[in-house]
């Protein structure tokens, strides 16, 4: 464990300590739940649907850790599996380095991004309702629910319509080797940052672009210092709720039947709040700075893109074996429905 970890795992069992004290009473009643998003962004908002279903329907509380204050998303995911946190809401960019099946979500051009489609999608998946959860739970994690917060886009110091365009940009990553894969599929220098420095690499000029879902394109202010906005259509941005699976196994079944219920209530607000809120985003983007441009590819130049994803495709069998093959086999039969509309 690194020196920054160390410290981020201190504080928080300092804080959780000096909140609820030594009584397991206690600490049952009070459950400890991280995400790794900004005060009213997406996951934030999916925490606040849970802590309300538990606390209207029982004794327990839920307190809610947004990011940085208990460290990155790496420091809350070993909280989580040390038990000091209960529940952690976590992307499988930086869950891929647990799970490496937990990449699929990056294989470009996988899912589709029609809001309508894709939940419909992950409220029907065997891969994800079924597959997903024996994989989680070889990390000790319980997985309680996968959720997509909307689409990918890419955000440039200049627009970009085809690969060509990508040479000789950095594009910041998150630490996930299949989706540099992507950007060096897509003509781009992959470049993985810490989420801390994507702002200040972006408005020094260390990096040239860098992918998120318009919401927090807009809440982390990225649009200031990376301008041009490409909607390319590879993929969503995709999270999990997960349990400790030590805490969860030693639930009553009341109480599990709880999380269950929490979850689910939580699921079907934000399957509501997801839809549409790009373009709100958007407008508010585009309100606070005019001179943002939008570039929206056309089939065709989404095609010379969607050419290049076989590799990432082929990659994905490479790092992930037989499990994953079979995975993607899943992906693909539950996708079908879709894929012929």
């Amino acid at each position: 464990m690194t020196l920054k970890k160390r410290l981020a795992t201190a504080v928080a069992g300092a804080l959780i300590t000096s909140m609820v004290g030594f009584s397991s009473a206690a600490m049952a009643a009070n459950w400890r739940y991280a995400h790794e998003e900004f005060e009213g962004d997406v996951q934030d908002v999916f925490a606040h649907k849970f802590k309300e279903y538990v606390e209207e329907n029982s004794d327990n509380t839920v307190q809610i850790f947004r990011f940085g204050e208990l460290g990155e998303s790496d420091d809350i995911m070993e909280q989580t599996q040390m038990g000091i946190l209960q529940f952690v809401n976590q992307s499988p960019g930086f869950t891929g380095s647990l799970i490496p099946e937990a990449q699929i979500f990056f294989i470009p051009y996988l899912l589709p991004v029609n809001d309508e489609d894709i939940i419909d999608f992950f409220k029907t998946s065997v891969a994800i309702n079924e597959m997903f959860p024996e994989l989680y739970a070889e990390q000790g994690l319980e997985l309680l629910k996968m959720y997509p917060e909307g689409e990918m886009v890419v955000t440039a110091d200049t627009p970009v319509r085809t690969p060509e365009e990508f040479r000789g940009k950095n594009i910041r990553t998150m630490t996930n080797p299949l989706l540099s894969e992507t950007y060096r599929a897509f003509g781009a220098t992959p470049t993985p940052l810490p989420w801390g420095e994507v702002y200040g690499g972006l408005q020094t000029n260390i990096i040239q672009g860098q992918e998120n879902p318009i919401f927090w394109i807009q809440s982390g202010g990225l649009y200031e210092v990376s301008p041009n906005l490409i909607f390319t259509g590879h993929g969503q941005f995709t999270t999990a709720l997960m349990a400790n699976q030590d805490f969860y196994n030693n639930l009553s079944a009341e109480d599990q039947q709880l999380v269950q219920n929490a979850t689910e209530y939580a699921f079907e607000y934000i399957t509501e709040y997801v839809p549409g809120l790009s373009e709100e985003m958007l407008e508010k983007i585009l309100e606070s700075k005019p001179d943002v441009t939008v570039t929206r590819l056309t089939d065709e130049e989404r095609q010379a893109f969607i050419e290049r994803a076989p590799r990432v495709e082929e990659r994905f069998i490479e790092m992930t074996g037989e499990r994953g093959q079979a995975l993607l086999e899943q992906f693909k039969a539950d996708l079908e429905p879709y894929r012929s509309q």
